[in-house]
Parts: structure tokens; C-alpha cells; sequence
């Protein structure tokens, strides 16, 4: 089994491997060159994601800066709309459906790293290479789903449809459909029914 292999199944893998050092490099490139794209090069920044990710939907937005880990484990549905300085630890997959809106710093983290230090701290190979090991849990963020600024979601969660998440949030665990939910850790608040709605 490869590393990436491993990575993407949830197993302890090597995170000095070749491989995943090389696709690591092509997403940190394509997202600098992304960042540098001007307003009007609406194109460019569609083809630059197409290479990139794993893929984007029509009529979805990123504004720059935005950062990914590997860039070919991140799935963007359509019309999302994702404000600056999102930030994608995509070691395991990430997913948004349709009609996000993800408002700016927000972060999704896929990595969980050992919590005893001299298991999580770089070691030396036979070989003489150092390295670290880590492994990943997906995310998971469904349709209709709001995430205000400075929200950060950790590895293995799910953000059921139609929920809304509060600025400066961490959500740790799943958050129901139809809810809104805030806080560090987060957690849900109350439903949202029709009485919120605004006439429009």
C-alpha cells in the first residue's frame, strides 16, 4: 500500500513521501499562482482550480488567498461562494456541496497528529531520511450550509444541509441538518424554522 493510499484510507502514513511531497508542491504553486490572478481573469482562475482541485462546480467563487494541502482531494460543488483567506488541509477529502457560502479565514483541517510527543515529534528513517507520520479523517459540508468568518471545522466532521455556523466557531463534532450552531466547541443552538424568514 502507498502512502497515498494510506492517507487517503485513514491509516498512519509517512508524510515525507515523495509522491505526496511532489503533489504537496504542485498545490502550493497553483495556489500562488491563483493568488496572483487579477479580478477580470475570470478564466484563468477556472482553469487554474480545474487543474487543482478535485473538482469545482459552476458559477462557485474563491476569492484569493486561498491555500491547499493537496488540492486534488478538495470537491467544490456549484454556486459556493468561499470569501478570502480560506485555508483547505485536504490530506483527506473535502467536500462542500452546492450553495456554500464560507465566509473569510475559515479552515478546514483534515490532519490529526499523535498526541504523544515522542510519537508525533519528526523521527529519523533507517535510511537516514527524517519524517513525520500523521493521519486524516474527511470533511464533509452539504448543501445550503453557511460558515461564517473565522471558523475552523476539524477532521471527521460533518455539517448537515441547511445549518448555519457562527463566526469564530470551532466545530469539533457533527452539527445536525437545519440548525444554527456557534461557539468553541460548537454547538447547536436551536432550529431554524420559518418564523426566520425574511420575506424576500
Amino acid at each position: 500500500m502507498t502512502e497515498m493510499e494510506k492517507m487517503l484510507s485513514g491509516q498512519w502514513y509517512d508524510t515525507s513521501d515523495p509522491q505526496l511531497a511532489a503533489r504537496r508542491d504542485f498545490a502550493r504553486d497553483m495556489s500562488e499562482k491563483y493568488n496572483r490572478t487579477a479580478e477580470a481573469e475570470v478564466q484563468l482562475r477556472q482553469d487554474i482550480l480545474k487543474q487543482l482541485l478535485g473538482s469545482v462546480g459552476e458559477q462557485t467563487e474563491l476569492h484569493p488567498s486561498v491555500k491547499f494541502d493537496y488540492g486534488c482531494n478538495t470537491f467544490i460543488g456549484d454556486r459556493c461562494y468561499i470569501n478570502f483567506n480560506a485555508v483547505f488541509l485536504d490530506c483527506a477529502k473535502i467536500r462542500l456541496g452546492n450553495d456554500i457560502f464560507v465566509g473569510p479565514n475559515t479552515s478546514f483541517l483534515t490532519p490529526i497528529h499523535p498526541l504523544l510527543a515522542r510519537e508525533r515529534n519528526v523521527r529519523t528513517a533507517p535510511d537516514g531520511h527524517t519524517y513525520m507520520l500523521e493521519r486524516c479523517q474527511p470533511v464533509t459540508v452539504e448543501d445550503c450550509v453557511w460558515l461564517g468568518g473565522d471558523v475552523t471545522v476539524l477532521p471527521g466532521v460533518t455539517i448537515g444541509h441547511d445549518s448555519v455556523i457562527g463566526a469564530g466557531s470551532v466545530v469539533t463534532k457533527d452539527i445536525p441538518p437545519g440548525v444554527v450552531a456557534a461557539g468553541n466547541p460548537c454547538r447547536v443552538l436551536r432550529k431554524i424554522t420559518e418564523d426566520d424568514a425574511n420575506g424576500l
